[in-house]
């Protein structure tokens, strides 16, 4: 992995009460309405970019730790995608719910990322013995007006969020299939920012997390001078990744340091990147992005973050 000096550029503009078990599958479910999807099954995942990678990122580990793992919505070249902050959360709630709130109530620390939740009056959450997570919040929650493919997103925004809070607290058998039911009001059916019907038990979908994302250092990070670790997942399993460290001065910024690095395909590790460079103290933007075969010029599905170095 080699590490060469460089020029200028500029920078790029830029989610335990128990509920009853019959709950979480109650009520009647409508006969599809023109427009409307169903939760289980979303319709625009892979249609802004029908070449994007179709894995869905692995199931987050149990750790001994107060922040919650925590997705937004992200753009990507042309397309829209998922990405993972890791957030301070209160002590009241469970974990799930409190991912959740954090979602809903909460920006992003990265500016690139966004969420269409509102933060509902009423949230709970229960999981039940066969790994399936029950979110009841209150109708509120949906007071954005956003197309059907951002609904769909959104929609697997908390699935993701729901998930990866239940495995990061060990509150989940992560071999096995994890669903999430959402009500609203305690009941089923609701159309979700009216696109989507809620109600049916929903996985993770395939395609929705973004090909690359940086998991260390989150945006806004501070270290100490010396080795920095940079650390991320890419979907392509064995592929090549371009890096970039830009040094920042004011609004003048400077390429610093370049590199390639490979994406593991080991089993439990598959996509996983990670790399150390040597930075004194200053402001830094870390840049990731996939290196394609036949056209190694351009950055594809780049993933940025901003950090300082003390």
């Amino acid at each position: 992995m080699g590490q060469t000096a460089a020029g200028g550029r500029t920078r790029r503009a830029v989610l335990l009460v128990v509920l009853p078990a019959a709950l979480a599958l109650s009520g009647c479910v409508a006969t599809p309405q023109p427009g409307i999807t169903d939760s289980s099954s979303p319709a625009q995942a892979l249609s802004a970019q029908a070449s994007a990678p179709t894995t869905s990122a692995p199931l987050e580990t149990s750790q001994a730790s107060n922040k919650a793992p925590v997705y937004w919505i992200g753009r990507s070249n042309d397309s829209t995608f998922l990405y993972r902050e890791f957030r301070d959360v209160p002590e009241q709630d469970n974990p799930v719910t409190r991912a959740l709130r954090v979602m809903m109530s909460q920006k992003p620390l990265d500016p690139d990322f966004f969420t269409p939740w509102q933060n509902p009056k009423k949230l709970a959450s229960s999981i039940s013995g066969k790994n399936v997570i029950t979110v009841d919040m209150s109708a509120d929650a949906f007071n954005s007006n956003v197309d059907p493919a951002m609904a769909e997103r959104a929609v697997q925004q908390l699935v993701y969020t729901a998930t990866a809070a239940a495995a990061s607290a060990g509150l989940i058998d992560a071999g096995q299939q994890i669903q999430v039911v959402v009500l609203v009001d305690g009941h089923t059916d609701y159309v979700a920012f009216n696109h989507v019907r809620l109600g049916s038990p929903t996985s993770r979908s395939a395609g929705m997390v973004a090909p690359v994302w940086i998991i260390d250092p989150q945006e806004g990070t501070s270290m100490a001078d010396g080795a920095v670790k940079i650390s991320g997942r890419s979907t392509a399993a064995g592929g090549k990744l371009r890096w970039e460290i830009l040094r920042l001065d004011g609004s003048v910024e400077t390429k610093y340091l370049n590199g390639t690095v490979t994406a593991s395909a080991e089993a439990g590790q598959s996509g996983a990147f990670s790399l150390s460079v040597n930075l004194g103290p200053g402001s830094y933007e870390v840049r990731v992005s996939q290196l394609e075969d036949g056209n190694p010029a351009e950055d594809l599905n780049v993933d940025t973050r901003g950090f300082t170095v003390k």
